[in-house]
């Protein structure tokens, strides 16, 4: 069997197998790369490569969400809006296709470590987020499971419940935390349901996280509201979007950070800390201005 390191590169080379022009970007992510990033990359690969999975067949995910991101960027450059506008227009080809919806995890989750605008956007969910919080936990849209697996091991909740409206991610998740047996005593359950509708009993969560969430639905004020409804004055809320950045599942454009904690304010939500991570070599200033996609991430408190 190879070394660790060696899967890293092999990845990288797969990746340039499909897609060389990506190369100057590829070879500066890996090189870049934090030993803990690089780490935390390898335990996902043999994760995936334990199920089964190719390192031909990930280079295929994250080329598959590279190339669709690109070409949506095209479209959002030409026409200055998002090429879809409601969940119904993406709702088959994306979160219940179930193909497709694997493909778009496993590469979204590999842009956590490849792209370094995610994996700071990473860091700063670690870095933030309250080592040995007991409670339950809720997380609206946990996907792949990355960062469900991770507030399981820095947490010490006594229960831990995912919401999302795909069954790809729901199976993904489960399998996820299965496979890494992260030491924690909680009753972990992952649902299949939407969230606006969704109700357990438990309208006290001490943590409530919603990952790239509110740029996939049409109203994304209900979803605030509702993280306020099952929230108290001391809730740990982790919240992050994006800005101009087109994908081919994104519906809801935000143009500015401002609009973002604008509608967090309306909906009953206090921002105490924030990440903001624009496009490579650019201000959030200038992004906003040339429309060049920011991702942001707010750590808030119920108002």
């Amino acid at each position: 069997m190879r070394d660790g390191g060696d899967q890293v590169q092999r990845l990288a080379e797969e990746i340039l197998a499909e897609n060389p022009t990506h190369r100057n970007f590829i070879e500066s992510s890996v090189g870049g790369m934090t030993g803990e990033s690089r780490r935390e990359l390898l335990a996902y690969i043999d994760y995936c490569t334990s199920r089964g999975l190719s390192l031909q067949y990930l280079a295929e995910c994250y080329n598959r969400i590279t190339i669709d991101t690109l070409i949506e960027q095209i479209y959002f450059r030409r026409h200055g809006k998002y090429r879809h506008a409601s969940f119904k227009e993406v709702a088959d080809q994306v979160y219940f296709d179930d193909e497709y919806m694997k493909k778009y995890m496993y590469g979204l989750a590999l842009t956590s470590f490849l792209w370094p605008n995610h994996a700071a956007m990473h860091n700063f969910f670690v870095r933030t987020f309250p080592r040995g919080l007991g409670g339950t936990y809720l997380e609206i849209g946990p996907g792949h499971g990355y960062y469900f697996r991770q507030a399981a091991a820095l947490g010490n909740f006594s229960r831990m419940v995912g919401v999302d409206i795909s069954p790809t991610s729901v199976a993904l998740t489960n399998d996820l935390m299965r496979h890494h047996r992260v030491e924690t005593a909680a009753d972990t359950q992952i649902q299949e349901a939407d969230f606006l509708k969704f109700s357990d009993g438990d309208d006290a969560y001490s943590c409530v996280v919603m990952g790239e969430v509110l740029e996939h639905v049409e109203d994304p004020g209900l979803f605030l509201r509702k993280i306020r409804q099952v929230s108290q004055p001391d809730t740990h809320i982790y919240v992050t979007t994006c800005l101009n950045a087109p994908a081919v599942d994104h519906i809801f454009l935000f143009r500015t950070s401002g609009e973002v904690e604008t509608l967090a304010n309306e909906s009953g939500l206090v921002v105490e800390d924030r990440f903001l991570a624009p496009h490579a070599g650019k201000s959030v200033a200038e992004c906003e201005a040339e429309r060049l996609p920011v991702n942001v991430a707010y750590v808030m408190r119920t108002r």
